[in-house]
């Protein structure tokens, strides 16, 4: 395999903009939107984008299983790139201009229809983009270079999504001190990142085609698609003692992800009492801890390895995800009136949180490329897809369970809909700084003691690999 140009991994992590998009929306603005803007239940809202994430995850592995037996000319990934993108960005769209008129049941099941169209039609282009990844190289560090791009892509994409959501289409207006509850900002919002995700896949999608000569072609025939069939895929990939591991550590971290993404806003605009200006300063404060941990984690995994890198990572990010409110709870916090020193500590602790969030994200999805070569050696099939599927099966539906207890949540300690920052009643404020803090660091710990039980090293993928090699060179 010829090695990867700069222009490639370039070309290749673009494609991850749109995935940042579509999270950064998800994440900050989408639940809020629909609960204190449109008015919809925080029940009914957690509901829908819940029942939305479990169709996604649903979905992941089997949209893996099709790209791992597709064949043609333009390989096994990127007739999905190119077939995703356009609806993409139409449903995106959608998803933020519900009809004018509709019930609270006529939002919800908008929002339940919008939110697993563009989930899906994203799905369509990301198991296909994140198993290409996995092909790319063998190189045990170079696999982790390039997720580290794809991973600084993706954030960027977040953290455009927040300075140009908070600072320019929800910017405060004399009408709207809060821009984030003016309900005219949202379609000049979607329309944007709708049309940017479209030309930022196409954009991926191109710019590898020629890489397609290059990969590497699967000895196994997968036969034709069944259920039974990715059942029996979905078994062997999870026969991996590594793998469970991992599925399970991510399966809870992203019930707690879960939970951070549909109260944040609610925290930042309520706990906090931040001002629009203030919640978009401490977000992209956030943003750009992720963006020197990726590469301080990158290099750091070539001395810890892999495994120590995402433990260590997620241990500083659970410390300092919760710090904050935990020191606020107990009335150690500075006073609201002590702007610089209230504002730069919560900035300071974002930043050093999703300092820690890199490691994860940059060793997990080299990890994944490890995997799927252990697994290759077990059972002879090359399957890319069905494992970055299955590892989005489980971060998605257990994503999708933190959004529905985050919204169930919110109703049981009577947080109001349309609340007024400041109005709230300081008891439930209270509640929501308890679920939002030390409950979510429970959470990264449990994540933290699974992910312990990853047993790949650098030295047994190298044996795998020497293995691999002197198997095709015999088929061939």
């Amino acid at each position: 395999m010829p090695p990867l140009r700069l222009y490639t991994k370039i070309a290749y992590g673009i494609g991850q903009l749109g995935e940042g998009f579509k999270t950064g929306s998800f994440e900050t603005f989408l639940f809020f939107y629909y609960n204190q803007v449109l008015g919809l239940s925080g029940t009914l809202a957690g509901l829908a984008t819940a029942i939305a994430l479990v169709f996604d995850a649903v979905i992941d592995p089997m949209i893996g299983s099709f790209s791992d037996a597709h064949k043609g000319r333009w390989g096994r990934r990127h007739p999905f790139m190119y077939a995703a993108a356009i609806p993409f960005g139409i449903c995106f769209y959608y998803l933020f201009v519900p009809p004018q008129g509709l019930s609270e049941t006529g939002l919800f099941v908008w929002l339940t229809v919008m939110a697993i169209a563009v989930r899906s039609t994203m799905a369509a282009y990301l198991v296909p983009h994140n198993a290409l990844g996995a092909e790319l190289t063998a190189d045990y560090h170079e696999r982790t270079a390039i997720v580290g791009y794809r991973t600084v892509f993706g954030v960027l994409g977040i953290s455009t999504t927040t300075v140009l959501g908070f600072f320019y289409f929800l910017r405060e207006t004399p009408e709207f001190p809060a821009g984030q509850l003016n309900p005219g900002a949202y379609p000049g919002y979607a329309l944007f990142f709708g049309c940017a995700s479209v030309v930022v896949v196409l954009v991926s999608a191109l710019g590898t085609h020629a890489r397609i000569k290059t990969l590497v072609e699967p000895l196994h025939e997968h036969g034709r698609f069944s259920l039974a069939r990715l059942a029996a895929e979905l078994r062997d990939a999870l026969a991996s003692s590594s793998f469970r591991s991992l599925f399970v550590g991510v399966l809870v971290f992203f019930v707690m992800r879960g939970i951070q993404e549909e109260l944040g806003l609610h925290v930042s605009t309520h706990f906090w009492e931040l001002t629009t200006q203030e919640i978009g300063i401490v977000a992209v404060i956030g943003v750009a801890g992720i963006v020197f941990g990726v590469p301080f984690w990158t290099l750091a995994s070539r001395r810890l390895d892999k495994k120590p890198t995402f433990l260590w990572g997620t241990f500083v990010f659970a410390v300092f995800a919760m710090l904050p409110l935990l020191l606020k709870l107990v009335g150690f916090w500075p006073a609201k009136e002590q702007t610089a020193l209230y504002l730069g500590l919560l900035a300071a602790c974002r930043f050093l949180a999703a300092f820690g969030g890199g490691a994860g994200l940059v060793a997990a999805g080299s990890m994944m490329a490890d995997l799927v070569d252990e697994h290759e050696l077990d059972t002879g099939r090359r399957q890319e897809g069905i494992f970055f599927g299955a590892i989005a099966f489980s971060g998605k539906a257990s994503s999708g369970l933190g959004h529905l207890v985050a919204g169930v949540a919110i109703d049981l300690i009577g947080f109001p809909e349309n609340a007024v920052p400041g109005e709230v009643a300081p008891g439930v404020v209270h509640h929501l700084g308890i679920l939002y803090g030390p409950g979510i660091f429970f959470l990264g710990m449990l994540a933290f003691m699974f992910l312990r039980r990853y047993s790949l090293t650098r030295e047994r993928v190298a044996e795998i690999q020497k293995l691999l090699a002197d198997r095709r060179g015999a088929a061939s």
